[in-house]
């Protein structure tokens, strides 16, 4: 057991956050923790940790089992650098290591035969083994495959921390805990500012992690690959479910189901049984019986009827006539941004073509242009060359990120039905109301909104708009797991042709036909949803593995969606290949080096040989940093 909590409550002044809290976290629990914002989850994260008293209640702590907490601000120091703050994790080798250091000094000084010798070698070979038990030599290859992983491979370890954004403060904060490796991690909101690739080398890293997990986070695909429990903090409550989070879905659903008729059926059973004394009580022949009943009804224990979740939000998308079959072509298209010695080219030549009926989603790096292609095919965004042709028949329907297209200044009402005046107004309320903009709300300005409810504004106004093609750029930014829920059944209900690009990758796993995946030198398309597009971007790896070429998609009637590697690509993948199998090679010379010198050091001859341990401990030191430095640069080629 790492933590215990039983009957834990916590109020802040008048209002209640938590109430009759009870639950552990064992060895190896990877729990993800959710509920609506301002459910209580930070706050049962801080009682957990330490950092807040409950009111009443009692809470268990291992005191041997070690925290470590990612907060929403980092709690790095600003006057370190990268290096420093990841060095500074393993400060209890680096004294054990300063101690060695001086111990060869003073035995070199007095030599084997002193009296003092046997102490000095002892507490040495102690210190060693302490050292190598805690890894010692391998520090700098762990540093350098957790910041490769968060994406710090190209940055320099002598940048300071203060110079960082807040998105690469939280991701060297998540690395400074990797190398912790706390008994109980606990991470709130983690993967807000990860891109696909650095998520995913995340999931991977705590698949294998050796303590317990306590997660708060949005990323419903990050919860379904790691958790093996869910918490979810509703109504001051919490009600632990077993399993992931597409199994908690699952769970609630069918847990409220039974609730209701177990609720149901006692208070039909009520119903009854006070009728039959209240037809009974006054008749002579039947009142002992009413009596019987009415003794049974008051020793009753009353089930509580459930409390209804909060109402989700109703999202469906209708249009009205429908486009012809080629709904997009796109060729040879270049595009830039910035003027002059600024300029920086986004992609050249991308081709790219839409069939109605299709849904696509489009990633890619950060930066590679997604959104700027989303806008130039809308001719909201100037393109260098090349060529957007739209089919007859299109209306085309945009939920852009920025929320540029909204005004803040105008209330939620008018900004619907300014843009749609022929509407009736109880229409644009009703469509309000069904993204919970209602009572008061809408007179609110759009400015004094939340993100969410703003982004709900934009899901109205395509309702409304009755687009046959929606373009959609991040569409679930802001929004909660529940609103989450109903966007994703609202795609795969809708028969237009869509194109979304979403970091979300629990919805790319819902609706899309296809992923097309963005690269300067253009795009690839995949077939399938976003688990299709892993496991042929997995097999794509294991043919460049063997040294074997990616078999190219052979195009069809020469449409040119297809992404071709350049001959100085190819070259510079083959030397990739060579200089990772030479490594490999290296790697396993110098490990059984190692492993050698590590036995000649261990036999009584050399220990009895002070000048013959420190010249084999030296040569130890000298391989071990050369297979570090072996591996490191081994993870780098092969990440």
């Amino acid at each position: 057991m790492i933590v215990s909590l039983d009957n834990v409550c916590k109020s802040f002044g008048a209002s209640l956050i938590l109430q009759d809290i009870t639950a552990r976290i064992e060895d190896h629990d990877f729990i993800g923790l959710v509920g609506v914002n301002g459910a209580g989850k930070s706050t049962l994260l801080n009682i957990i940790n330490g950092d807040l008293d409950c009111d009443t209640g009692e809470i268990s702590r291992n005191s041997a089992a070690r925290f470590g907490f990612l907060r929403q601000n980092s709690g790095l120091l600003e006057s370190g650098t990268i290096l420093s703050e990841m060095r500074g994790v393993f400060s209890h080798l680096w004294a054990i290591e300063e101690e060695m250091r001086n111990l060869e000094e003073r035995i070199a000084d007095i030599g084997h035969a002193h009296t003092d010798y046997p102490a000095l070698a002892s507490r040495y070979d102690t210190l060693q083994t302490r050292f190598e038990a805690g890894e010692g030599y391998l520090v700098d290859v762990r540093i350098a495959t957790v910041l490769n992983g968060m994406g710090f491979g190209d940055v320099d370890r002598a940048t300071p921390v203060s110079v960082l954004s807040g998105g690469e403060k939280t991701r060297l904060a998540i690395c400074k805990l990797l190398l912790e490796s706390p008994d109980l991690l606990i991470l709130d909101e983690p993967t807000n500012h990860l891109d696909f690739r650095t998520l995913s080398w995340l999931e991977d890293y705590l698949q294998s992690y050796k303590g317990a997990l306590l997660v708060v986070s949005h990323d419903r695909y990050f919860l379904d690959r790691l958790c093996n429990q869910i918490w979810d903090v509703f109504d001051h409550n919490l009600q632990c479910y077993n399993g992931n989070y597409s199994s908690f879905i699952r769970q609630k659903d069918e847990r409220f189901e039974r609730q209701m008729k177990e609720y149901n059926l006692q208070q039909q059973e009520i119903a009854d049984m006070k009728d039959f004394v209240a037809r009974n009580i006054v008749r002579a022949s039947t009142t002992n019986r009413a009596k019987s009943r009415q003794k049974a009804l008051d020793r009753m224990d009353v089930i509580e009827k459930p409390k209804m979740p909060p109402k989700p939000a109703k999202i469906s998308f209708e249009y009205k006539r429908e486009p012809v079959k080629d709904v997009l072509h796109v060729e040879n298209l270049s595009l830039s941004v910035n003027e002059s010695d600024q300029k920086r080219v986004l992609f050249h030549d991308l081709n790219f073509d839409m069939l109605k009926g299709d849904k696509i989603a489009l990633i890619g790096a950060n930066g590679i242009g997604k959104s700027s292609f989303l806008k130039a095919i809308q001719n909201l965004f100037p393109h260098d060359s090349g060529t957007i042709e739209w089919g007859r028949g299109v209306d085309i329907s945009y939920f852009e990120q920025e929320e540029l297209m909204l005004d803040s200044s105008k209330t939620a009402l008018n900004e619907l039905w300014d843009r749609f005046p022929r509407e009736y107004e109880h229409t644009i309320r009703t469509v309000l109301g069904h993204v919970q903009i209602t009572g008061e709300n809408i007179y609110k300005k759009v400015g004094d909104l939340s993100g969410g409810e703003r982004a709900r504004i934009k899901f109205a106004i395509l309702a409304l708009s009755c687009g046959n093609v929606l373009i959609m750029d991040e569409p679930t930014n802001h929004l909660d797991l529940a609103t989450k829920e109903v966007l994703d059944q609202a795609l795969q209900d809708y028969t237009g042709t869509l194109l979304v690009v979403s970091h979300d990758r629990y919805l790319l796993n819902k609706f899309p036909s296809a992923i097309a995946e963005m690269h300067e030198d253009g795009l690839r398309i995949y077939k399938g949803n976003y688990a299709s597009y892993l496991i042929q971007k997995e097999k794509e790896r294991a043919q460049t593995a063997h040294s074997a070429p990616i078999a190219e998609p052979e195009p069809k009637d020469s449409t040119p969606n297809a992404y071709y590697r350049s001959k100085k690509q190819r070259s510079e993948e083959a030397a990739r290949r060579n200089r990772v199998a030479t490594l490999e090679k290296t790697i396993e010379m110098l490990e059984v080096t190692v492993w050698n010198l590590e036995n000649e050091i261990a036999l009584p001859e050399t220990a009895a040989d002070y000048v013959l341990l420190q010249e084999k401990c030296a040569a130890l030191e000298e391989k071990k940093l050369e297979l570090s430095i072996a591996l490191s640069e081994w993870s780098e080629l092969v990440d």
